[in-house]
This record gives C-alpha cells, sequence and structure tokens, in this order.
C-alpha cells in the first residue's frame, strides 16, 4: 500500500503521531549540539487528542526559541489542527509528511526531477530516490503500518512508543548527516 493510501486510511490518532513524528525528524540539532525536544510533550495527547490544543499552543511557544532552521517544522505546528478530529488531521499530517520528504531529499545527491520526487514517492514511484529520502519514506510508511495493528485501549500506548522509537531513530539519521554536511562545509572554508 503507498505512503498516501496508508494516510487516507488512518485515524485521527496515527494522523496526529505521523505528522508529529515527521516533524520532529526535521529538527535541527541546536548549536551546543543536544537534540530539542519540544514537540515531544505532544506525544502524549495523540492517544485520545486530550489536551491537544493546550500542548501545540505550548510546542508553538517552544518552537520560538527553537535552533535555527526550525522554521518550516513552526510554521506547520502553527497550522495543526486545534481540534482532534481526521479531516482537518489528515491535511496536516498529509502535508507533515511532504515536508519532511523534502527535507530528507534535500540531503541526498541532487538528481535531474529532485522537485518531484517526494510526491512521486509517496504514490510509490520511488525511481530517482536517494538513500535518505528512501529511508524516511519507509519510517513513514512503517510508522503509519505500526499505528494501524495497536488500535484500541490495549495497543495504543504500545503503539505510540513504538512509533517514537521508530521516528527517533530516522531523527538521529537525519541529524548526524547534517552534522556531517556542517562539518564538511566549516572545514572548507
Amino acid at each position: 500500500m503507498s505512503l498516501l493510501e496508508l494516510i487516507t486510511r488512518a485515524d485521527e490518532r496515527s494522523l496526529a503521531a505521523s505528522g508529529l513524528a515527521c516533524l520532529e525528524r526535521c529538527l535541527p540539532p541546536s548549536d551546543d549540539g543536544t537534540a530539542p525536544e519540544p514537540l515531544r510533550p505532544l506525544w502524549a495527547s495523540c492517544g485520545t487528542g486530550q489536551d491537544w490544543g493546550t500542548r501545540l499552543k505550548a510546542a508553538e511557544e517552544a518552537l520560538g526559541s527553537a535552533a535555527p532552521g526550525a522554521e518550516r517544522v513552526r510554521a506547520m505546528i502553527g497550522t495543526a489542527p486545534r481540534e482532534f478530529t481526521e479531516g482537518p488531521l489528515r491535511t496536516w499530517a498529509d502535508a507533515c509528511s511532504l515536508l519532511a520528504l523534502e527535507v530528507h531529499r534535500a540531503f541526498d545527491p541532487p538528481t535531474p526531477d529532485a522537485g518531484e520526487l517526494p510526491a512521486r514517492c509517496r504514490s510509490g514511484e520511488t525511481a530517482g530516490a536517494g538513500p535518505l529520502l528512501l529511508g524516511e519514506l519507509l519510517r513513514q510508511t512503517a510508522i503509519l503500518e505500526l499505528l494501524a495493528e495497536t488500535t484500541g485501549p490495549a495497543g495504543g500506548g504500545a503503539g505510540l512508543r513504538r512509533a517514537l522509537d521508530v521516528s527517533t531513530e530516522g531523527q538521529r539519521v537525519l541529524r548526524a548527516v547534517m552534522s556531517r554536511r556542517a562539518r564538511g562545509r566549516s572545514g572548507s572554508l
């Protein structure tokens, strides 16, 4: 099943968690090398939507002092629906998915049709995609599949924890690439 199909079939919990996971993976490391966690409190609201709007507001404020490079994430949190309902969350999660794919594609080797790749990949057409873009596509797919398998009160919390683990590993991968690239630029000056 393509990523777009998974987003179309996802429930509120899966949409909120997948959108949030995508944004967390796009956050750059702070200048001192520590990992900022301004979005982490939102995970507690993904299960039931309780305090979602309040936690979104807190995340927006926290992102106001986040590392440079977080502007697109800040903008996406600003557009997040304050109500925990399927339709608006689907639109938001879809936009978060595309943003995360675009961010990862930017760190892959350049290709002639790079601008079209993220959208094509979401439909299942991955020809020409680099390793970071493909890895992000696989992570997004895995998170949505995992959350679809773990619904209800018994599996909900465990599914969210596993989704967070997958997302955190993806965050480490991209931050390592960002760090190497920054060191390469500073070494060539």
